[in-house]
């Protein structure tokens, strides 16, 4: 199907517009109309587009209202680009547009983008899995005024003390503390951190524990646009790592490479 009979969902990364795609960067260069979320998406990212491209900021908008645009864009023969912060898949709201779309007869594309945990932990310098100390990484929020399924109260999900990355939540931060500490298997040593504004340049970070994370996070003045890493992991950097990978170990075969 032809780009102009479709809307193409791209992510923009999550502030830094080097941190765009290369297939999300042309798409945006080549479109007749760009629909964002001006107040997250860098404003930088739209003097890549063409001559005559029209920009429009959804931020006061309603879905319907982001539909009937993005679908003007389309019947009109035009390349509608769908401009979305981070990782359009994540906590992105995308799926109920391009159901909307859909029932318009309007098919959709999404080009992946950087989301805030990977370039915060890029930001912090650190991997998230690491050997013997965690292998799984949840990315989550704390309930406000979406709703969370019980199953997935956080001091549940705690319980499993993997590496947590918990968006839309700062200015929760002491709710988020409290129900993470529920869980049991993290305690008030358990390294954190707080993210602001990645990949901005006023990114601000701030480190510490579930027992102080919160009151310097308030002290920052971070109450939103932030992403909150929690696990043992984050102590790597300070104590080493416990356990190096097997995947570099003279030890160690593979397909690739003999052990020594």
């Amino acid at each position: 199907m032809e780009a102009a009979n479709r809307v193409i969902f791209v992510g923009a990364g999550p502030g830094d517009p080097e941190l765009i795609t290369v297939k999300g960067l042309k798409a945006l260069q080549t479109a007749d109309l760009v629909v964002h979320a001006g107040s997250l998406v860098n404003p930088l990212l739209l003097q890549d587009m063409k001559p005559g491209a029209r920009a429009c900021d959804s931020s006061p908008l309603t879905l319907e209202q982001i539909v009937s645009l993005m679908a003007g864009g389309v019947r009109t023969g035009g390349k509608v680009v769908r401009l979305h912060t981070g990782d359009p898949s994540i906590y992105g709201a995308i799926q109920e547009q391009m159901e909307a779309l859909e029932d318009l007869g309007i098919s959709s594309e999404v080009i992946p983008g950087v989301t805030a945990a990977s370039a915060a932990a890029a930001g912090l310098r650190q991997e998230l899995t690491l050997p013997g100390v965690s292998q799984t990484v949840i990315i989550t929020r704390m309930e406000g005024r979406t709703p969370v399924p019980e199953k997935e109260r956080l001091s549940r999900i705690a319980a499993l003390g993997a590496t947590t990355c918990l968006y839309l939540s700062a200015s929760m931060v002491e709710r988020v503390v409290s129900e993470l500490l529920a869980g049991k298997a993290f305690s008030r040593d358990t390294p954190a951190a707080v993210v602001a504004r990645v990949g901005w340049e006023d990114e601000t970070i701030v480190e510490g524990n579930l027992g102080n994370i919160a009151s310097r996070t308030v002290a920052a003045g971070i109450t939103r646009q932030a992403v909150i890493l929690v696990g043992e992991v984050l102590s790597a950097r300070t104590t080493g790592v416990p356990q190096k990978s097997k995947l570099y170990d003279r030890n160690f075969s593979h397909g690739y490479r003999r052990e020594e």
